[in-house]
């Protein structure tokens, strides 16, 4: 439709020389602040209504942004009606797609994905031409510039920012994929899980599992002592440190710092990887469309691989709004979740940048708790972890242990640690950043199946800080036991690859963690990996030895072996009760009840873990980058009713 096909007698009506008359002898509207008043201007010239404006003049002056720019966010005007109705003005030809063929890959083209403003194209044939993006703002130098010199419209073409974007992403797809895979590694590669075991770190593992063989076989009463010592320590550490968090937790009520003040919202990034989700993109939708925060503020990238079709083709199915970007992420090995966000990372438009999984349900006013919060923290504190909370525990025991574990582990274990400004090891999703610092420490590492855990420890070491929110997001947990193997399975896998990497260099952990960090980082995640490895055979031990004791040959029980025995059972049942009272102290009283009586499965679920374990074990030498994909569906509980409204 061209220009002159718009009605001039709607509120939307785009079209030249509608007002023109009417409007230029007028004086300045002195209800319109001087630095709107130029679009303003344009924008009634174009048909727009003086409501619709006032409207918009509101919601610029609040955000910090432009009547531009929430014209265009609230979906008030079409961005390609918008944008041919500028070139016309300018007496530009309009391009509303681009040819990636003909789009120029150069340095620092990545910076038109975050602010797309020109792109140089190069046609086979004809004379190359310039793409640029204009804006309301600079309309009127523009046009003055062209009437100077009016060769320069032989040159120059008129585009959108979307189509500026979509051919940036297509033209630079295999170096950024490159990039994507290669950063980290090639930057610091002692911080990459790319390689499993270095040489050193081969030679060690070696060595000891040969003296340990040795010592089984030559002194086993002196092998199995030194084992229970060591094991021991770590049931020990791992308990005490949560039996701390729980003594000193107190129950967390959502709060909202004292606002900035006016006029400066920052734009925030929101990121989602997808693959195999297309059952929850509504639900997604929905969820994203429902945060309160300024649409003209929000930058979401929807971040899919390129031969998720299914996926792909239920998201155009949905009404997306300006603020949503599709990024489909070439086909490329580690086919893993970091390397697409990693991907993506460098065309954030954020100040801040937040990290969701695709079946999230968060609370609307998260963002807003997160940007408050790092308006007021110190500026080393860079990611803030918001609480995860199971919805589902009535579903099945399974679903029931994890919502109990994770009320735990981000209610109350990880509040603490972020208060004492210890290491803490991030969730997957819902992790909130300072944008730049995220990218400045090389983003995720594409070869890490547990990409947050290596991250939060990363920027530990590069002497930045976590803290958490109180502002939840909703998930629900996996209801078989099949599921929950082939997801724990993986985490683990990706604990196992972030301790290799971290211990690469002992030493140098120290002098960069400080001794305390480094004790606490041993007992969160190398106390966690050991605990689960040796829990069954500790558990075996303890019946055996009770068997003795019950059928009468006490007597074949010596000192030493009831001495472990004794401590077997403390460290056991002991990690057991603080499971449970961690987990209990995190919840509402109706997650309590939904829980009910299946805590009392926790040496199952304990025991599943352990299963869980060895099979990482297993992947990590024969698999090591494989992501065992959890498969989703759109919630089957109501929150409000699952959690209670004080969660």
């Amino acid at each position: 439709m061209r220009l002159a096909e718009y009605p001039d007698d709607i509120a939307f009506a785009t079209a030249i020389g509608i007002l023109p008359a009417r409007h230029a002898a007028r004086p300045p509207n002195p209800s319109v602040p001087s630095k709107f008043l130029t679009e303003a201007r344009l924008f009634r010239r174009l048909g727009i209504s003086k409501v619709l404006i006032s409207n918009m003049l509101v919601r610029a002056n609040r955000n910090g942004t432009t009547l531009e720019a929430e014209l265009l966010a609230n979906g008030a005007i079409v961005e390609s009606t918008y944008y041919e109705a500028l070139a016309e003005i300018l007496d530009l030809p309009f391009l509303p797609e681009l040819d990636p063929a003909q789009v120029e890959d150069i340095a620092g083209a990545d910076s038109q994905l975050v602010d797309p403003t020109v792109v140089r194209l190069r046609h086979p044939v004809r004379p190359p031409i310039t793409a640029i993006v204009p804006s309301a703002a600079r309309l009127t130098y523009l046009a003055e510039r062209l009437a100077q010199s009016p060769g320069l419209r032989m040159t120059l073409a008129a585009t959108t920012p979307s189509a500026v974007r979509s051919a940036l992403w297509q033209a630079g797809q295999k170096r950024r994929l490159r990039e994507s895979i290669d950063q980290l590694f090639g930057s610091a590669p002692e911080a990459s899980a790319r390689i499993t075991l270095w040489g050193r770190q081969g030679f060690y593992t070696g060595a000891a599992l040969t003296l340990t063989l040795v010592l089984a076989v030559a002194e086993p009463t002196a092998a199995l002592l030194v084992l229970h010592i060591v094991l021991s320590f770590f049931f020990f550490a791992t308990f005490f440190i949560r039996l701390v968090a729980l003594v000193a937790t107190k129950r967390q009520q959502k709060r909202l710092r004292p606002a900035p003040p006016a006029g400066r919202r920052p734009i925030y990034s929101i990121f989602v990887a997808l693959y195999r989700e297309a059952a929850v993109v509504p639900q997604l939708i929905d969820t994203l469309n429902r945060l309160e925060w300024p649409a003209s503020r929000l930058d979401i990238k929807l971040i899919c691989e390129a031969d998720d079709q299914e996926t792909l083709d239920a998201m155009a199915a949905m009404r997306l709004g300006p603020q949503y970007e599709v990024v489909a992420v070439p086909a490329g090995r580690p086919r893993t979740k970091p390397k697409a966000l990693t991907y993506a990372l460098g065309a954030a438009r954020g100040e801040y940048l937040v990290i969701y999984d695709a079946e999230d349900r968060i609370d609307p006013m998260q963002l807003e708790e997160a940007w408050r919060t790092f308006e007021a923290s110190p500026p080393e504190t860079v990611c803030l972890q918001a609480p995860l909370v199971i919805t589902n525990a009535r579903e099945s025991w399974v679903s029931a242990l994890f919502a109990l574990e994770y009320a735990g582990l981000f209610r109350v274990l990880l509040p603490r640690l972020a208060a004492a400004r210890m290491p803490m090891p991030l969730g997957g999703t819902s992790n909130h950043f300072r944008t730049r610092v995220l990218q400045a420490v090389g983003g995720w590492d594409p070869f890490n199946v547990t990409e947050d855990a290596d991250l939060g420890l990363r920027l530990y070491r590069k002497g930045y800080r976590c803290g958490t929110l109180t502002r939840p997001t909703y998930e629900e947990a996996p209801t078989e036991v099949h599921a929950w193997l082939g997801q724990r399975s993986r985490w683990f896998k990706g604990w196992l690859q972030t301790w290799l990497v971290v211990m690469r260099r002992p030493s140098m952990l120290i002098r960069e963690m400080g001794l305390g960090a480094s004790i606490v980082f041993q007992v969160l995640i190398g106390g966690l990996i050991l605990s689960s490895l040796a829990h069954p055979l500790i558990v075996a031990y303890i019946a055996l030895i009770t068997g003795q004791l019950l059928s009468g040959q006490a007597y074949n029980v010596g000192a030493l072996q009831l001495t472990l025995f004794v401590m077997d059972m403390a460290n056991i049942f002991g990690s057991y009760a603080i499971f449970v009272a961690l987990g209990r102290a995190g919840m509402t009283p109706p997650e309590r009840a939904a829980v009910g009586r299946k805590w009392m499965l926790t040496p199952v679920y304990w025991l599943l873990a352990s299963r869980a374990a060895w099979r990482a074990v297993r992947e990590l030498r024969s698999n090591p980058f494989f992501w065992n994909k959890t498969a989703h569906r759109p919630a089957s509980v109501k929150t409000e009713a699952a959690v209670g409204t004080s969660s």
